[in-house]
């Protein structure tokens, strides 16, 4: 059980950096290319910042572990509003632009409902992963589109995207990075999810349990790592558009792998309890972003809340 244990955080390890690898490969070498830096961002990066999710979500629905492939969608969802915003928002009082009010948050909720739509009837059929995947299609075109007519406007999901486009790398050393990245992601990712249902056989944990916690938690420190470097440099427009892009991104193109490569009736919980939990933490965030003051701020007390929720959705479906 310890190799087990050393594995899991190995793989984690690897697929994070792997991850990173692939994306600044495949930017570069798209740029070198003379494929337009906006392009590049909302697609390429944009894309592979939910790598790890993505391997994880394959790797699972592939071994047959589709409750694990949807746990990790649904539970990072969840880890990144409770976990990642409510130790931001501890650190520093997060400010909240109308920019991000008017697009990224109706576009979140509009996912969020289609997602609980979907898993309403404890069943997850191929047409419903290929419908979240051409909503993930549509979404990135959409944004382009709107992005080229209008300018980025300081969107964050934009600008985030944009600015991880990386310069002057030569085209040698793009193609050996993105190699590097696609080999070790599905290795590391595939020994990820073997550690991780060793762990859970061990200690009589479910599919979907260690999805919600062990994985879910694991690929969302990325984004807590993104969101401390964004209140850090007081750029709290970064901070809140990496959760919320992060979690548009886990629905529709985590959540899609598991119907596509997996079709499954799924474990119960997800229906009954999960999905809700998501739902109401979309809310939290929400209702705190909107202030009848004046001043828009998810302050540290907000913060806290999130974080007691967090950790009492954790203690409930690991005691219970």
């Amino acid at each position: 059980m310890v190799l087990s244990f050393i594995i899991l955080i190995l793989g984690f390890a690897a697929l994070v950096w792997s991850a990173d690898r692939f994306v600044f490969g495949a930017a570069a070498l798209a740029r070198n290319f003379g494929v337009p830096t906006l392009i590049v961002g909302l697609t390429v990066v944009a894309m592979g910042s939910s790598a790890p999710e993505m391997m994880v979500a394959g790797q699972a629905a592939l071994a047959n572990k589709t409750d694990t492939a949807v746990g990790n969608a649904i539970g990072s969802n969840i880890a990144n509003i409770l976990l990642v915003l409510g130790i931001t928002a501890l650190l520093r009082p997060l400010s909240v632009s109308s920019g991000i009010l008017k697009r990224e948050m109706p576009l979140l909720v509009i996912v969020s409902l289609a997602a609980w739509f979907i898993i309403s009837d404890n069943y997850f059929s191929l047409i419903e992963g290929s419908l979240l995947l051409v909503g993930f299609v549509l979404f990135l075109l959409t944004l382009i589109i709107i992005t080229k007519q209008k300018g980025n406007q300081n969107d964050p999901l934009v600008n985030e995207a944009c600015d991880e486009v990386p310069e002057n790398v030569p085209t040698k050393k793009a193609v050996f990075w993105l190699v590097v990245g696609m080999v070790l992601l599905p290795v590391s990712s595939h020994y990820l999810v073997g550690s991780a249902v060793d762990i859970a056989k061990f200690f009589g944990m479910s599919d979907l349990l260690i999805g919600l916690t062990i994985i879910a938690i694991g690929t969302s420190l990325p984004e807590l790592a993104a969101c401390i470097a964004g209140v850090l440099k007081k750029e709290d427009d970064l901070a809140l558009g990496n959760i919320i892009g992060s979690n548009i991104f886990n629905i529709l193109a985590v959540l899609s792998i598991a119907g596509i490569l997996n079709p499954a009736s799924l474990d119960l919980n997800i229906a009954q309890r999960d999905i809700y939990i998501m739902l109401a933490a979309t809310a939290a965030l929400i209702l705190m972003s909107l202030s009848f003051t004046g001043s828009r701020q998810i302050n540290r007390i907000e913060g806290g809340l999130l974080l007691a929720a967090f950790i009492s959705y954790m203690y409930y479906i690991i005691s219970f």
